[in-house]
């Protein structure tokens, strides 16, 4: 009897040895039939159950996308781009940032509601590599019949200007986009969306323990200087950088790249869990609502989970910079992310 109960991986055998033993009963065909059913689902049921527990076990011992962690901790510390390794928003931070995304209207250079002439801006806000990626962006946006015919977007991004240069408040960066906003017929009180993608050139702190969170400092700086910068501003979303494995220099190589995603990350759920400094709501915020936007990073060309990968033809010679098909393929997650995202849907889509 021990043989016949013996369990293996699946399942399978202690299915196969009660079939065989109910054979020796007298009972009817059905109601062999109804037991032999009971058990499998029985048994499939403890057996997702220890293939959960695997996986809430799973510990990861090198770099992989956020999104494809699972139950997976990497030094104690879960995946996913939101809280408890979750790639979904919470919902009471979603249903917020819908409610947001429904209050958006057109407004006029002094920022008021105007739905005859105003405009709803949404600015890029970041280094080189974004704005080689929102020059791709536009266009795909812009060629799209359903867009909202109220929504500019505007290149705010420039090269050679990283978290340290962009978080002085006087720092030539600003007085350049409001240059590009000034060209576009716009101004910063119209801003209500930016799409922030951003790096730090050269770092030196290659610890995981630290560097997260260092960067993490700088992005929360980075988003009340927007909100101070674009009173009206509502909506950030961001985005943490590509794969970094072919880069051939030291401004901004793995394993930077991939903690930069780590840092959004934290950002994220800093707001999610109430701290202060980046409050969206009441009379005096500190910060506008933030979400993660879509999130690049892979392992160059080993497939995440829903088939995204980085070649060496996506990069320029310098392994960093987007070529065209890099910015190509950039844009169109973008595309994908603001056409059909709940926060997004009610002010980028024709209503």
């Amino acid at each position: 009897m021990k043989k016949i109960f013996k369990f293996d991986s699946n399942g399978l055998t202690t299915v196969i040895a009660m079939a065989q033993i109910i054979k020796l009963l007298k009972i009817s065909s059905k109601a062999r039939f109804a037991f032999v059913a009971s058990l499998i689902l029985i048994v499939f049921a403890c057996n997702k159950d220890r293939e959960q527990d695997r996986e809430e076990n799973l510990v990861i011992t090198s770099p992989a996308p956020l999104t494809d962690f699972g139950y997976g901790t990497f030094r104690g510390y879960t995946g996913g781009l939101y809280p408890n390794g979750s790639n979904i928003r919470p919902i009471n931070h979603n249903s917020a940032g819908i409610a947001i995304a429904k209050s958006i209207k057109p407004l006029n250079i002094s920022g008021s509601t105007d739905e005859s002439n105003g405009k709803i801006v949404w600015m890029s806000v970041g280094m080189s590599n974004t704005t080689q990626e929102t020059s791709a962006f536009i266009p795909i946006a812009q060629a799209y019949s359903g867009k909202n015919q109220k929504l500019l977007l505007v290149d705010g991004a420039e090269g050679g200007q990283d978290i340290v240069k962009i978080n002085l408040e006087s720092a030539p960066y600003w007085q350049t986009v409001n240059n590009r906003l000034t060209a576009a017929g716009v101004t910063a009180l119209q801003v209500q969306i930016i799409w922030y993608k951003e790096a730090e050139i050269a770092p030196r702190d290659t610890a995981f323990a630290t560097y997260p969170n260092s960067l993490k400092d700088k992005f929360a700086l980075s988003m009340q200087m927007l909100k101070s910068k674009f009173p009206n501003l509502k909506l950030v979303y961001l985005s943490s950088r590509t794969y970094a494995g072919w880069a051939t220099g030291t401004l901004n190589p793995e394993p930077y790249a991939w903690y930069s995603g780590w840092a959004v990350k934290r950002l994220i759920e800093d707001q999610i869990n109430g701290v202060s400094s980046l409050n969206y709501t009441g009379a005096q915020p500190q910060s506008a609502w933030l979400s993660w936007g879509p999130y690049f990073w892979t392992e160059g060309t080993k497939p995440r989970d829903d088939g995204v990968t980085w070649g060496l033809s996506d990069y320029q010679t310098d392994g960093v910079h987007p070529s065209n098909s890099g910015r190509l393929k950039i844009a169109n997650m973008l595309f994908e992310f603001f056409s059909t995202d709940p926060t997004s849907t009610p002010w980028f889509l024709k209503q």
